[in-house]
């Protein structure tokens, strides 16, 4: 138990080190970085020092800020532009990152490259989970329920799903997700980047936030 501990500790240490280094090489700021990921100074800097976890969401936001792929912001990212091929087994090493006093839990599988079109994450949900904030990023993402029942929010939309059922949503809709089942639940996402920068905006700061107007609506049978 100590052991794992340790190893988060020294995770977090690498990762806020990493994006430390990462904003400091392309003359940001703290304010900067904050500016551009909607993100308070004070969680950025508790971030870069290895006192908090994040979030895949704040990440996604974090490496597009600053230019690089989601797997750049760990100490130990391959050091290459462009996945060619990457297979995920059973017995795989890695950690799942963590994020303290919620038991949510997620692990990139796949992609975060700064070339690469993808980036696949598993997700875990503890019961009685609940995203406090919306998020907004580019690109479009579909997850996969694996396991349990998932509430997704997107804009003033609401849609419940079971194992075997996904959403495809666009990213910049401000989005979260629930867990509203009795059990833990998992979910695979995968995530697509927008070929073209996108500018953040605030809607998932302000609570009563309405999406914006949509043509028609898509219903499958």
């Amino acid at each position: 138990m100590l052991r794992r501990m340790k190893m988060q500790d020294d995770t977090l240490a690498g990762l806020g080190a990493r994006i430390r280094s990462l904003r400091e090489e392309r003359g940001m700021k703290l304010k900067d970085l904050a500016d551009g990921t909607a993100l308070s100074d004070a969680f950025l800097s508790r971030l870069e020092r290895g006192l908090v976890s994040s979030s895949v969401a704040n990440l996604i936001q974090i490496a597009q800020v600053l230019d690089v792929g989601v797997s750049e912001l760990f100490a130990n990212a391959p050091d290459q532009s462009r996945s060619d091929v990457t297979v995920h087994r059973l017995d795989d090493a890695s950690d799942d990152q963590s994020i303290p006093s919620t038991g949510y839990r997620w692990r990139l599988f796949a992609g975060g490259l700064p070339n690469d079109d993808l980036e696949v994450f598993h997700l875990l949900f503890p019961r009685k989970n609940r995203m406090d904030l919306m998020v907004s990023h580019p690109g479009q993402e579909y997850c996969y329920v694996i396991s349990g029942r998932i509430r997704f929010h997107v804009g003033v939309e609401s849609f419940e799903l079971a194992a075997g059922e996904g959403i495809l949503l666009n990213s910049e809709l401000p989005h979260r997700a629930d867990n509203i089942g009795t059990d833990e639940a998992r979910m695979l996402m995968v995530v697509a980047k927008s070929p073209l920068k996108s500018e953040h905006f605030d809607w998932w700061r302000v609570p009563t936030a309405a999406a914006p107007a949509r043509s028609a609506k898509t219903k499958t049978s």
